[in-house]
């Protein structure tokens, strides 16, 4: 991978809403819905090596979403409902590696219970915003199996546009890749 970029902080981005939803950083009191979500088959159905088996698996999760947040000051966010207290999943940005650059990974993952009411498309579009204004020079990238209708919708309501010639094998089958609209690799 090239030069990483340099960890910045923006402390606008532990928290941010939308219309319905709150977007907030993660912590302690996230750890069982992310126990929950992960030892979900149907919530993992597209990414099973995705699946966790442990509570420890968990803790290990949310501490590298802490380090991300601890590094660059943004990450993955829980996503809940402005009117309860209950997570509906998770949602946001991380720094990864594609093709010997940084770029910005969009991650939506929600329970099936939260699925067909739009929120994984507001919290989405939440994210890839926030990255244009706070990250405007990186790439935000999805990355959908290509039997995943849903998250493809999802990725384009996020203002993403297919981009056939960044597709890769991935983990748990073809990764069909959805980018920042008028971005090109560089």
């Amino acid at each position: 991978m090239t030069a990483e970029p340099a960890p910045t902080r923006d402390s606008g981005a532990e928290e941010i809403r939308t219309g319905r939803l709150v977007l907030r950083r993660p912590g302690p009191e996230d750890l069982d819905a992310i126990f929950a979500l992960h030892t979900d088959p149907e919530a993992c159905a597209h990414n099973p090596s995705d699946l966790l088996e442990t509570r420890k698996e968990a803790e290990l999760l949310l501490l590298r979403w802490s380090h991300q947040w601890d590094r660059y000051g943004f990450g993955y966010w829980t996503i809940r409902r402005q009117d309860s207290p209950e997570p509906l999943g998770f949602c946001g940005v991380k720094i990864v590696g594609h093709r010997r650059r940084a770029v910005l990974n969009l991650f939506y993952r929600l329970f099936p219970s939260a699925w067909g009411a739009g929120y994984a498309s507001e919290a989405a579009a939440a994210a890839v915003n926030w990255a244009r204004a706070h990250r405007p020079d990186d790439l935000v990238i999805a990355r959908v199996r290509p039997e995943n209708i849903a998250s493809q919708r999802v990725a384009q309501r996020a203002g993403l546009v297919r981009a056939e010639e960044f597709d890769t094998p991935g983990d748990d089958g073809a990764d069909w890749f959805y980018i920042s609209d008028g971005c090109e690799e560089g």
